[in-house]
């Protein structure tokens, strides 16, 4: 009895019904976040060319997508913010009248179950569209031994610590820093904690890598970098053991819940990460694996829900308890069906 013909592996693939029963990992409802962009305005649903089925949307209009997702069981949206207005500092991340407070505010009154998670970066704020203060002659914190226009650590610090205080003010349930900022999950959970807000949590973008995969979300976000690239911070796609340490970083300094981003290309990041660390683990199906996705479905080349589907089941196969997703929506339908 050691192998075929009395060993037929497919008699349990005859049926659908058959293959149901056995299918070991399924994506759930419950596991999905939806990003939402969220602009100034009133009435706005501003499509996204590059992301088909997308669009920035103001708050009142987020409130109604907020609504309707949470109608199909999505427990979690993460917003992102397009400002009024940029500066070399990002102003408008901490101003309580931004844009992401304004909406946190807005949706949590009108779906208190929802949770809001904020993504914490600087990039869609400033004017050179990096992830923190830059280091340039003349500025409060120059530095005249490091390079012109390389990211100073410690000062963008101080903003997503206040960024923070003021976006869970405002309703957000969890702040998700990505900027892979050397010390960002202790700087933000001190900040908040001296707010008094000790019940907010913190999931830590603590593998992101500089990936190729993010183009359409920077025109979404209307944030590429205004010059050189943002390789000086986010991780070398090559870099596996890297990724573990600065996890465990993030672990230490006291993450509520990890995440891996980009997903599809990174599953043995997502796998190893799910075997070493106990926190809740995310990842982030990203912009690049949606639109192409998109392109090929609308020139009939693949299946996109199928294709979707199955992508959502293989980030869920490596280990990811949560899935980021501009597929959320539809998923929920699909996976209702």
């Amino acid at each position: 009895m050691s192998g075929y013909p009395t060993i037929r592996p497919r008699r349990l693939r005859r049926t659908a019904a058959l293959r149901r029963m056995v299918r070991e990992t399924a994506p759930r409802v419950d596991q999905l976040i939806a990003p939402l962009f969220i602009r100034h305005g009133r009435g706005l649903q501003r499509p996204i060319s590059s992301m088909p089925g997308h669009a920035q949307l103001s708050v009142d209009m987020a409130v109604r997508e907020a609504e309707a997702l949470a109608e199909l069981g999505i427990p979690a949206v993460l917003l992102f913010g397009i400002p009024a207005y940029k500066d070399s500092i990002g102003s408008e991340n901490f101003d309580p009248e931004g844009i992401v407070p304004q909406a946190a505010y807005a949706i949590k009154r009108a779906v208190p179950e929802l949770v809001i998670i904020s993504d914490m970066c600087c990039c869609e704020y400033t004017d050179h569209g990096h992830c923190g203060i830059i280091n340039m002659p003349g500025s409060q914190h120059y530095d005249e031994h490091l390079a012109e226009g390389y990211l100073l650590n410690d000062p963008t610090l101080e903003v997503l610590g206040n960024a923070s205080v003021v976006h869970a003010q405002a309703g957000a349930d969890i702040i998700a820093p990505s900027g892979m900022i050397d010390g960002m999950v202790a700087r933000i959970r001190t900040a908040l904690d001296l707010a008094g807000l000790h019940q907010t949590a913190i999931m830590s973008y603590a593998a992101k890598f500089a990936s190729s995969f993010y183009g359409p979300f920077r025109d979404a976000a209307e944030s590429p970098p205004g010059f050189g690239d943002r390789s000086g911070y986010q991780m070398d796609p090559a870099n596996r053991r890297e990724a573990l340490r600065e996890v465990a970083l993030d672990v230490d300094e006291g993450a509520d819940m990890l995440m891996v981003k980009p997903a599809l290309a990174y599953l043995d990041i997502i796998s190893q990460v799910r075997e070493q660390f106990p926190l809740p683990l995310a990842a982030y199906q990203v912009s690049g694996e949606y639109s192409m996705v998109k392109a090929a479905a609308e020139k009939g080349w693949i299946d996109e829900r199928r294709v979707a589907l199955e992508s959502l089941t293989a980030i869920a196969r490596a280990g990811a308890d949560m899935i980021i997703t501009y597929w959320a929506k539809d998923a929920a339908k699909w996976l209702r069906a």
